[in-house]
């Protein structure tokens, strides 16, 4: 039985891209070397972004510390080397005072993080984050509404209403006009 002043967070360093696969390799290799009763979490920080892609809108899971995988835990070699050795992992991330061990994260940063989490989550539940997939001075085209078949470009984006404001060229003057997100695409 592990004592609770033990338990504490650290990161895990990954390849970029690879968190879930090494998230579930961690969690076997643990079970498989019987480790799992020092383990309380690990965790991929993510948040819930919906996309707007061909006018349709979409959920998806979006890491915001890509290569990083977040452990709830018992430090000692054990683990370091259950995680030093599996595919995929750099290693704990380490500094402070001591290179040759992890800093613990604080606390404050622990609901940072945490805290995140759950508000992004809460954000989808009620309406979501939306990730818009144009920017300003991209060139667009207006595909539905009273300008379609119009060619732009973007110069404002407002993600909270969805809306663009885009720049045509209307009797030979740039005119900006609204449009919504899903009435456009890209030129």
């Amino acid at each position: 039985m592990t004592d609770q002043n033990d338990i504490q967070w650290y990161v895990i360093r990954c390849f970029s891209g690879h968190e879930k696969k090494v998230k579930e390799a961690l969690l076997e290799r643990f079970r498989e070397d019987g480790a799992i009763d020092k383990v309380e979490q690990v965790l991929i920080p993510t948040e819930t972004v919906i996309e707007i892609r061909n006018g349709k809108k979409r959920q998806r899971e979006k890491n915001f510390f890509p290569g990083y995988i977040m452990f709830q835990g018992v430090y000692d070699e054990s683990i370091n080397d259950i995680v030093s050795g599996t595919a995929s992992v750099i290693g704990f991330l380490k500094g402070g005072k001591n290179q040759n061990k992890p800093t613990p994260l604080q606390e404050s940063e622990v609901n940072r993080i945490l805290g995140k989490v759950t508000k992004d989550k809460e954000a989808v539940a009620g309406g979501g984050l939306v990730e818009i997939p144009f920017r300003k001075g991209d060139l667009i085209k207006i595909t539905d509404g009273p300008f379609v078949n119009y060619d732009g470009t973007v110069e404002e984006v407002y993600p909270d209403r969805m809306k663009l404001i885009v720049h045509v060229s209307i009797f030979g003057r740039k005119t900006p006009v609204e449009v919504d997100v899903n009435q456009v695409e890209p030129d």
